[in-house]
């Protein structure tokens, strides 16, 4: 009977270390990991509000009064260029995508789960290599949509030049650009030296002063209106793509802490 006195002490030191492991990875992880871990859960929670605001902007740009009135439009048989739209609809998708891999994020995180955070990471990869392709597309694209825009105003200007009512509506299509815009006319010789048009076609001055006010052209205020919007987007592109590339380094690092504190 002496002899299993070494052999119940042996199983006891055995059942306490797996009680200590069972005990430390039931408290999860400690030190710099667990500072990680919060960290990661505030960075995801910023990345979950920036899909939020992505996906808000969106949504303005597509019912925004200026873009709305001039996408719009018919000329004739021909619709108004919708690259644009492709655009802030790839902007809708992304939002909604960002939101749900933020939330994955922060409850991964939360739970300390592997299966988590590497589901979380693979979604970054993919969601990091769209926008990467979005931004190229974008960047080479960038003043095609105002080119397109431009070419159709022209053709419905020279159409309501030559009075074709019967025929298209060119008039009207003028018209709503120049009201929506506050513009006057092209950018060539025929717009800014051919009078006999302004008083039928372009917008009505409210005062003697304003008269005296040159109207800005219509290819410039399209320049404005869709750079302007393409700039807005560039920048928060940026400031989530930054987002992204932390998050995961963070993902990461803890997933390896977290599988290092249960084998430990």
């Amino acid at each position: 009977p002496a002899p299993a006195r070494p052999q119940r002490s042996r199983g006891a030191a055995a059942a306490a270390a797996r009680i200590a492991r069972l005990s430390r990875a039931a408290m999860g992880v400690e030190g710099c990991t667990k500072c990680i871990k919060y960290l990661l859960f505030v960075f995801n929670f910023i990345f979950w509000l920036a899909g939020g605001i992505i996906l808000g902007v969106a949504l303005w740009l597509r019912h925004d009064s200026q873009t709305t009135n001039i996408l719009y439009l018919q000329l004739g048989d021909k619709q108004a260029p919708n690259t644009f739209y492709v655009g802030i609809y790839i902007l809708i998708a992304v939002g909604a995508v960002m939101m749900f891999v933020g939330f994955l994020g922060c409850y991964g995180a939360i739970q300390e789960s592997q299966c988590l955070l590497g589901t979380f990471f693979t979604c970054l990869v993919i969601l990091f290599a769209c926008e990467v392709a979005a931004g190229i597309w974008g960047f080479v694209n960038k003043d095609q949509i105002a080119k397109d825009v431009k070419q159709f105003y022209d053709q419905a200007f020279q159409q309501a030049l030559m009075g074709e009512t019967e025929m298209n509506n060119g008039r009207a299509v003028v018209k709503t650009f120049h009201e929506t815009l506050d513009c006057c006319g092209p950018d060539n010789p025929l717009g800014i030296n051919t009078f006999a048009w302004k008083t039928d076609l372009c917008p009505k001055k409210d005062s003697i002063l304003e008269s005296f006010i040159e109207t800005p052209s219509c290819h410039k205020k399209i320049d404005e209106l869709f750079s302007g919007k393409l700039y807005l987007i560039g920048i928060a592109a940026i400031v989530v793509a930054v987002i992204m590339i932390f998050e995961m380094i963070l993902s990461m690092v803890l997933c390896c802490g977290i599988r290092n504190s249960s084998v430990y």
